[in-house]
């Protein structure tokens, strides 16, 4: 990001001291009965239903979202091109999936949003990593080696650069790099950041526990090697245990300066051989966390899998006290 280039983050951080996210998007699809169990995820309905995600991304705006991801997670070259997609239709529905929260956008804001309190809203496209692609859960081990022959640093920048450079210039305000469980994936990515031009990012880990991503590497150790990325904004987690985020933030906040992300899952387990949930006795209750999260140092707050509107209205409403209010100040990157 150029001196000159303006933070997207900055004036809800000024006026509120937090970013409202989305919730997840496949999972919540999938509560409205669609069958989504497709190595293209959400991604389907790019080509079958785009209207379906234009909805969804309208709901979480009128539920209080200050931001939504695009449904660009699993729609990448590889995997679109595998069931015989061309190049310049798979570029056109990455662009297609910005467009759709873009108008989305568009039409809240003419029906609702001129007339609140609201800031307008911000479309981030949606940056997800490799093991998507692969569509076997690896995403949540970082464990690209398994049964395959592994990629490398420059491999991954290869694999990640002709969706960025789409992302980039699809009309969204931000990259959301997300879900991202290996370090050298992030140096990727990285890479990407510094030497391509182009709209802002963040970075958000998915990890196994409260110190490590799911590839092992400590989450302090692979922020580090983020420090001075221009473009980038924010860094975090997220569609990891909730049980986890409090002493990720704590490693955050010894690790950058930049604005903390966090938005897990609703701490269900997932069998990635089965493609299902594992139910558990006691979920989430993201209002609540996301309250805790706040106070602890997070600035941008949302949900990821098993997670939907009514999650993302009950944090505003549980947030709303605290907007404006920030227990912890943090420098922006210009």
């Amino acid at each position: 990001m150029s001196a000159s280039q303006p933070n997207p983050l900055q004036p809800f951080l000024e006026r509120q001291g937090v970013v409202i996210l989305d919730g997840g998007l496949a999972t919540a699809l999938e509560a409205r009965n669609f069958n989504l169990n497709n190595p293209l995820w959400s991604a389907r309905l790019l080509i079958e239903n785009p209207g379906a995600l234009a909805q969804l991304h309208r709901d979480y705006l009128e539920a209080g979202a200050d931001c939504v991801i695009s449904a660009s997670y699993q729609a990448s070259f590889e995997g679109l091109s595998r069931i015989g997609v061309a190049d310049d239709d798979i570029a056109a529905l990455l662009r297609l999936s910005v467009q759709l929260a873009t108008q989305a956008r568009e039409t809240f804001w003419n029906d609702h949003g001129q007339n609140s309190q609201r800031l307008y809203p911000l479309v981030a496209a949606s940056v997800g990593p490799y093991g998507a692609t692969l569509a076997d859960g690896s995403e949540y081990t970082g464990d690209y080696g398994l049964n395959r022959s592994g990629l490398d640093e420059a491999e991954l920048v290869d694999f990640h650069r002709r969706r960025f450079e789409v992302l980039s210039d699809s009309g969204a305000d931000l990259l959301a790099c997300e879900t991202i469980p290996s370090r050298v994936e992030a140096r990727a990515l990285r890479r990407l950041l510094d030497n391509t031009a182009g709209i802002p990012a963040w970075l958000s880990f998915s990890c196994r526990d409260g110190e490590r991503l799911c590839d092992g590497s400590k989450i302090a150790e692979a922020v580090a090697e983020l420090e001075g990325c221009r473009r980038l904004i924010a860094v975090g987690v997220n569609c990891t245990a909730p049980r986890f985020v409090p002493s990720l933030i704590e490693h955050l906040r010894d690790a950058t300066a930049l604005p903390i992300v966090v938005y897990p899952n609703s701490g269900e387990g997932y069998d990635a051989v089965h493609k299902c949930w594992l139910p558990m006795t006691s979920p989430m209750d993201l209002a609540t966390e996301g309250l805790e999260w706040r106070r602890a140092g997070a600035q941008l707050i949302g949900g990821c899998c098993r997670t939907g509107p009514e999650d993302i209205h009950a944090l505003r409403l549980a947030l709303r006290p605290e907007l404006g209010r920030s227990r912890v100040h943090r420098r922006l990157r210009r």
